[in-house]
């Protein structure tokens, strides 16, 4: 048998198993893609109908979001796995390929020795999902780099902080965790009015303000208890800090805040209330002595 019957026959053989090889490729396509969104759907109906007792809408949609971008990595990488291995066998029937599998488990095992720290972000990558430690959409600070969480791996965690900026944290150096969003939030800041303020007065207004607000259409489903003076802070020569406090739901205390200071602006104009001076700011207008 020469070259030219041996080219010849290959070509027959392999025309013979492309149809095959394209039918392959089709199955795994329609397991990718449909498979994916199956996925997709049962993981969201069991997670609403498991939690939607115990957990917030937000947050569940996080849980939501958290998982189902898991499963369904894990279900295409053992889909395109499985059609990998088809098409293999169906190019190669006649060639035993447990001694290739069998070396590639011997290079894996070789690379995990020698990659401790990968083993040790996708194991607490694993514990971060299954503790349920933060969720897409989260925000947290994760040892210094903080921002709302984009993408959780099962090797790295991705935030996105306030500046646009993108942080890659390996999951095996996530020792402390501070999540700003989990369950409900604070609003929570520091007035400074005039210490010639009356006090009781400003109490009422603040108090006032944060009822309204939260009887709002606009604003009821986002706070939970009323914002309200909480206790009164540091006092100065300057000014009397007055520490108001209220509860939201998660990553809406920013929001919260905002508009309650800006209708107790409005109020203290209207009234004639002075805001205070904070200590740092009246030390440096003081002239030096000489």
């Amino acid at each position: 048998m020469n070259i030219t019957d041996n080219i010849s026959s290959t070509i027959n053989y392999l025309s013979d198993k492309f149809p095959d090889a394209i039918w392959t490729l089709i199955v795994a396509v329609l397991f990718f893609w449909l498979g994916s969104k199956v996925v997709r759907w049962i993981t969201m109906r069991v997670l609403r109908t498991a939690y939607h007792r115990t957990l917030h809408k937000k947050d569940l949609e996080k849980r939501q979001a958290t998982l189902v971008g898991l499963f369904v990595a894990v279900w295409r990488i053992l889909v395109i796995g499985l059609a990998a291995i088809a098409i293999m066998r169906l190019f190669f029937r006649d060639v035993d390929l447990a001694p290739l599998f069998a070396s590639a488990g011997i290079i894996g095992i070789a690379l995990g020795i020698g990659s401790q720290s990968l083993i040790k972000d996708f194991l607490s990558g694993v514990f971060i999902i299954t503790e349920n430690q933060y969720r897409v959409g989260d925000i947290v600070d994760l040892e210094g780099a903080a921002g709302t969480v984009e993408r959780i791996g099962l090797r790295s965690t991705v935030l996105r902080d306030e500046n646009g900026n993108v942080h890659f944290v390996p999951n095996g150096f996530v020792q402390h965790v501070i999540n700003k969003t989990m369950g409900y939030s604070m609003a929570r800041f520091t007035l400074a009015v005039t210490p010639a303020a009356n006090v009781d007065t400003v109490v009422e207004l603040i108090d006032d303000i944060g009822k309204k607000l939260s009887k709002e259409e606009a604003w009821k489903h986002k706070i939970i208890e009323a914002p309200q003076f909480l206790m009164v802070g540091d006092i100065t020569s300057t000014a009397v800090n007055l520490i108001v406090a209220g509860k939201t739901q998660p990553s809406d205390q920013w929001s919260v805040t905002a508009e309650m200071r800006r209708r107790i602006l409005e109020a203290f104009e209207s009234r004639g209330i002075e805001l205070g001076m904070s200590q740092a700011v009246a030390t440096q207008g003081k002239p030096r002595k000489k």
